[in-house]
């Protein structure tokens, strides 16, 4: 059988809302302007269409779709870039914004990108044959991690993962190793900028700079690293 999904979209103008998508690389494929407007985009197998609704409210919005693909860091790294061209920045909050890519407990490696509209996209790759959730560490650190990534990843719930990760500090923020420490901060920090409070953020940003990190270090925490970038330019904008 050949079945095929397209997600269809709500969106408030079909011209801003086909900017964002052309920014991400996707090309324009239908476009109508009346009697309904609406326009259909496409990148690779990723096809997706949008209908105009001046009276969409994107902060309620709840619509999404997961795409699966077998280059999901490449495919970061071309969104990350375009919207970068394009704004002349990464936008990590707000609308729109791009999320950190990571492995994820359920078997995939995963990032978040919301359109001008709300409307997401959560795309990921398969990095092990069994998709359920894996059992909660058992390590305070790994479970507390565990926990606030999945508040932001799967529920965007920041409010959650910042009380989770602010009991981990203050409870066992010295006992954290080099590694824990660099995810916690970012990921803290991150949380921090989500829920618009900019002299926190800037402050977890200047400790995880102050932090000396080895090669393996580096290694490690890479994808941590890579979402840091993203933030120090939005703190050192202010």
């Amino acid at each position: 059988m050949g079945e095929k999904t397209t997600p269809i979209f709500p969106c408030r103008s079909i011209d801003d809302c086909w900017a964002f998508y052309e920014a991400l690389g996707f090309e324009l494929t239908f476009r109508q302007t009346r009697p309904n407007p609406c326009i259909a985009v496409q990148r690779g197998d990723i096809e997706l269409q949008f209908f105009g609704l001046k009276a969409h409210d994107p902060n309620m919005g709840l619509f999404m779709c997961y795409v699966m693909t077998t280059e999901v860091d490449a495919l970061y790294e071309a969104f990350r870039g375009g919207l970068k061209a394009s704004l002349g920045r990464i936008p990590t909050r707000g609308l729109p914004r791009i999320g950190r890519l990571g492995d994820m407990s359920y078997g995939v490696r995963q990032f978040l990108v919301t359109d001008p509209d709300g409307n997401q996209m959560r795309i990921g790759q398969p990095i092990s044959d069994d998709f359920s959730h894996r059992p909660t560490p058992k390590d305070k650190v790994g479970r507390a991690l565990h926990t606030a990534r999945l508040f932001v990843n799967s529920k965007e719930d920041f409010d959650g993962a910042a009380k989770v990760l602010d009991h981990l500090l203050a409870a066992d923020g010295d006992s954290l190793t080099v590694p824990q420490r660099v995810e916690v901060l970012v990921l803290r920090a991150d949380v921090a900028l989500q829920l618009d409070d900019l002299p926190r953020a800037q402050e977890l940003v200047a400790e995880v700079e102050r932090i000396e990190l080895d090669a393996e270090e580096r290694a490690a925490v890479s994808d941590e690293l890579q979402r840091l970038e993203d933030l120090q330019a939005v703190v050192r904008a202010g």
